[in-house]
């Protein structure tokens, strides 16, 4: 009688998610109940509120936007998930700092590094995918305005209100981290955005290696544009001024896609962003056809507060792509 072979499942697509901020956040809620192998890029350019505090103090990089990134990507009771993001609303050298940052620094220590103590992290929040800093040390974010005038720190750009013409990172030579270049070269899928362009996407890209990385490989690379413009960052740009944005700073061409959202956003909500300064990001098709570029558009979002990326209708839109892609190269 002949013994059967096992069977062997096929590995799971590897997608690499870029970023940081709030919609990255969202957009990993989704994505971790997907059958993918997630890496998660983060920035470390991050300068103000906690996370700056504790930057300045402890000598750390920037632990907020790796603090939501694990959060969204973790499989803990939602009591502790409160927990970690509860913010100390007082308290001598207390006030403001939000628990996970501080687990997150102390982490660091007992570790001996940055890196080490998210990882450490990762495996107690049961962290689905990997969580990486662009690299092992913070970096400075700067602004060259279009009046030639330069602004320091990712806080404070937005808050210059100019237009920008180009950002920089510094240290200039900042080494990305081996694992973030190798999970770029073993990617089946490049997810950048949504987020702020100039201060959680772009210091990414400007990690040296990183870009380069990026550009040299063979998956797909999706852009997920942010719903808003954003004031101070992106005021009246459209999908492709973005992409524009983007190729202008790594030097080549990224994109494959874009995926946007089409859904019509109530006129209180639109009133309400536009007290702000800011408007619905205009989606250029004819330009971005014209590149040959494949626009992905969908009613994407929810309305709270603000308005958040629909997490699991955004991620079966990029599963699909997923597995387009790689049925195409087999």
């Amino acid at each position: 009688m002949k013994s059967r072979t096992p069977s062997v499942s096929p590995p799971l697509p590897k997608v690499v998610v870029i970023g940081g901020g709030t919609g990255l956040s969202v957009m990993l809620r989704g994505l971790k109940e997907k059958p993918l192998d997630l890496t998660a890029i983060v920035t470390v350019a991050d300068d103000g509120g906690s996370s700056g505090v504790l930057r300045q103090e402890l000598q750390i990089p920037p632990p907020g936007d790796i603090r939501n990134v694990l959060m969204a990507l973790a499989n803990v009771e939602p009591l502790l998930s409160r927990l970690l993001r509860y913010r100390f609303p007082a308290g001598s050298g207390l006030a403001g700092h939000s628990l996970g940052n501080l687990m997150l620094a102390a982490m660091t220590d007992i570790a001996g590094d940055f890196v080490t103590g998210v990882r450490e992290l990762s495996q107690v929040l049961a962290v689905r995918g990997r969580v990486l800093p662009a690299a092992a040390q913070g970096t400075v974010l700067k602004a060259v305005m279009e009046d030639g005038s330069i602004v320091v720190g990712e806080s404070q750009i937005p808050k210059a209100r100019g237009r920008i013409r180009r950002v920089m990172i510094e240290p200039p030579g900042v080494e990305p981290l081996p694992e973030a270049v190798e999970a770029i070269r073993e990617a089946d899928c490049i997810l950048i955005g949504p987020g702020s362009l100039y201060t959680s996407i772009m210091p990414n890209l400007l990690v040296k290696g990183l870009a380069e990385a990026i550009v040299a490989s063979d998956a797909m690379k999706l852009f997920i544009c942010n719903v808003m413009t954003q004031p101070g960052e992106t005021d009246g740009y459209t999908v492709s001024d973005h992409l524009d944005a983007i190729e202008a700073h790594v030097g080549a061409p990224l994109f494959h896609g874009v995926i946007v959202n089409n859904g019509e956003i109530p006129p209180d909500v639109l009133s309400k962003y536009a007290e702000e300064g800011a408007s619905v990001v205009v989606c250029d098709e004819e330009e971005l056809r014209r590149r040959g570029i494949r626009v992905i558009a969908d009613r994407l979002i929810k309305v709270q507060t603000y308005l958040r990326h629909d997490a699991a209708r955004l991620s079966h839109h990029i599963e699909r792509l997923v597995q387009d892609w790689i049925s195409g190269k087999r």
